[in-house]
């Protein structure tokens, strides 16, 4: 099944399951990660689609909210595929490379991004994996019964403010810069490898498949569990491939005005427009 978060006329959001007949239907919870909080979820779903009572969108209509605008936890590896690893001139990995954001970061599939201090903002397509069930101290097996589904997402990144100092938080973690939907498409459903490709301004920028991944995403599951629990509506986002702006020759970034295309077969597309505004920093 597919899920999403909509917008509804009343300023909420609300949770919604895809039909296959070009419409959502809204759900009893919030958003998707409030219902994936609920061990019957799958029940409350099949429930809503059997009611008699139901609220119906048209695809044509939906209005997509952050998928998971509460995310507990925000995880995302950087270094995961070979060919981006190479062109940012390191070696392949012994231990995944990790950084977190926070939900603020978070937003819908189709909302303009607007970034206001930087002038090397970058695109960073990427698989991204939102946990089902809680996990600590889990095993690849344990990790894999644990993916609720799998979305798309766009790690946008600050390069100037990344490349600050060795840390890169202050680079990844932005408000309202990480375009994250339009549905989660439930791992049952879902193939085992998928072509992520990044396209800026029609041009296609970035084209790789998850099977040339480092790591995994039940491997990066049962790593990050190993030191801190993951909770359901959790999203782990597992690298970019080859071909964001930093590594290209000269580094070409992102103007204002440009519009950033992430997709993945089976899953969906994010179309992002972006409004880039320099100002004088702040003295430290």
């Amino acid at each position: 099944m597919k899920l999403a978060t909509l917008r509804t006329a009343n300023g909420g959001t609300t949770a919604a399951l895809a039909t296959g007949a070009d419409t959502y239907l809204t759900l009893p919870a919030n958003d998707v990660g409030a219902l994936l909080a609920r061990p019957d979820w799958r029940n409350v779903v099949e429930e809503a689609a059997a009611s008699k009572e139901q609220t119906i969108v048209a695809a044509a209509d939906a209005d997509f909210a952050p998928l998971l605008p509460n995310a507990g936890k925000v995880i995302c590896c950087g270094l995961n595929y070979g060919d981006h690893i190479q062109e940012m001139g390191r070696d392949l990995p012994e231990y995944p490379t990790l950084f977190a954001k926070y939900a603020d970061t978070l937003m819908g599939a189709n909302d303009p991004v607007e970034v206001t201090g930087s002038v090397r903002v970058d695109w960073e397509a990427e698989l991204a994996v939102v946990v089902g069930s809680e996990l600590f101290h889990a095993d690849e097996d344990q990790a894999r019964e644990a993916i609720a589904g799998y979305t798309v997402a766009n790690d946008v990144s600050m390069r100037d403010w990344q490349n600050r100092t060795l840390q890169w938080f202050q680079g990844k973690a932005w408000d309202r810069s990480t375009p994250v939907g339009p549905v989660l498409v439930t791992a049952d459903e879902a193939g085992e490898h998928f072509q992520v490709r990044g396209y800026v301004n029609g041009e296609l920028v970035q084209d790789g498949n998850t099977s040339t991944l480092v790591f995994g995403p039940a491997q990066l599951l049962s790593y990050i569990s190993q030191f801190t629990i993951l909770r359901p509506g959790d999203l782990v986002l597992t690298g970019t491939p080859g071909g964001v702006g930093m590594g290209m020759t000269p580094p070409r970034f992102l103007a204002d005005g440009d519009t950033l295309v992430t997709e993945i077969d089976g899953i969906g597309r994010l179309e992002n427009q972006f409004r880039i505004h320099a100002h004088a920093e702040a003295t430290v």
